[in-house]
């Protein structure tokens, strides 16, 4: 069993979070994860409550958590109300300043988790009060920023050693396996946040056909864009860029954004089928360059298995 730091503060065996991934990470997903001795979170992104009120049900009895867009939560701030009200295991914060929801947060001694891509966001979030810091490298499927996680976690964690040695770190990006693992573990994390291998899993709330496309391909076939988010209509800060597997779609567009939002009457209504329907050759799967390393689709509880076997392994033959 891998102790760290993580497991101690959050009470979990194991030092993975699952990422809150948007649309992807419901209450069943959560709980296989907590129930499986990580901490399991709700992807409640875009949502003003009622979706997540009802994964918060589907979870049960299992202690899990919630993660919000930062800034997408100042249009529904009941949100995090309503998540606070229920006792979570953490709330975790990404993509904009936090510094509005902490004193809530903080006066409901719910432990929060920032998300940062920079070493600046990260000490402003250390300042804050920030209990665990995730270092998100560009590598994340969904949206981030450009630096690499290789680099971001060390200098991150340098950062904390020097100015506050309390504060716990998370890696995230590139992170699918148990050398993800024992990496970030050796780079100076207390643990990772796990997104697109948990994203291909039963419980994920993720369309069969899109699970099929990102397991046949490869970190190669990922690229950063603005595409999806001009056709979802979601207004995200110029900083960020989502990963998605490239296809056809945005084959056409990526390179021109200003002549896809001139053609979205035409564009949208196939788009949009394209979703329903599953047609990985338009719509975009939110999977980083960990797919060259997701080969099948399992239970949640095997996966996080998995990684840590893994990680045990790995470090037992470097340490040998």
């Amino acid at each position: 069993m891998l102790s760290t730091r993580l497991t101690n503060r959050l009470g979990i065996s194991h030092p993975i979070i699952q990422a809150p991934m948007a649309f992807a990470a419901g209450g069943r997903l959560a709980a296989a994860v907590s129930g499986a001795g990580g901490l399991g979170m709700i992807g409640g992104a875009y949502d003003s409550g009622e979706w997540i009120a009802e994964q918060q049900d589907l979870a049960g009895n299992q202690s899990v958590g919630c993660g919000f867009i930062t800034w997408k939560l100042r249009e529904h701030p009941q949100a995090l109300e309503q998540v606070l009200a229920r006792d979570p295991a953490a709330v975790f914060l990404s993509f904009g300043d936090p510094a509005e929801f902490v004193p809530a947060i903080q006066a409901a001694k719910v432990p929060l988790i920032c998300q940062v891509q920079t070493l600046r966001d990260a000490a402003h979030a250390i300042d804050l009060g920030a209990e665990i810091i995730v270092a998100q490298g560009s590598e994340a499927g969904g949206h981030g920023e450009k630096r690499a996680t290789f680099t971001l976690v060390p200098e991150i964690a340098d950062h904390i050693a020097r100015h506050a040695p309390d504060t716990l770190l998370c890696a995230a990006g590139g992170v699918g396996d148990g050398r993800g693992l024992a990496a970030a573990l050796m780079l100076g994390a207390d643990g990772v946040v796990v997104g697109s291998r948990f994203w291909a899993s039963e419980e994920a709330l993720v369309h069969p056909a899109m699970l099929g496309a990102a397991i046949e391909a490869s970190g190669d076939d990922t690229l950063r864009s603005t595409v999806t988010d001009i056709m979802r209509g979601y207004d995200w800060p110029k900083r960020y860029t989502g990963r998605v597997l490239r296809n056809e779609f945005t084959d056409r567009w990526h390179d021109d954004p200003d002549g896809l939002r001139a053609a979205l009457d035409q564009e949208l209504p196939r788009w949009q089928a394209a979703v329903a329907e599953g047609d990985a050759r338009t719509a975009n799967a939110f999977v980083g360059e960990v797919a060259g390393l997701i080969r099948d689709v399992k239970p949640a509880a095997d996966i996080l298995r998995d990684i840590v076997e893994g990680a045990e392994a790995v470090l037992a033959q470097s340490f040998a």
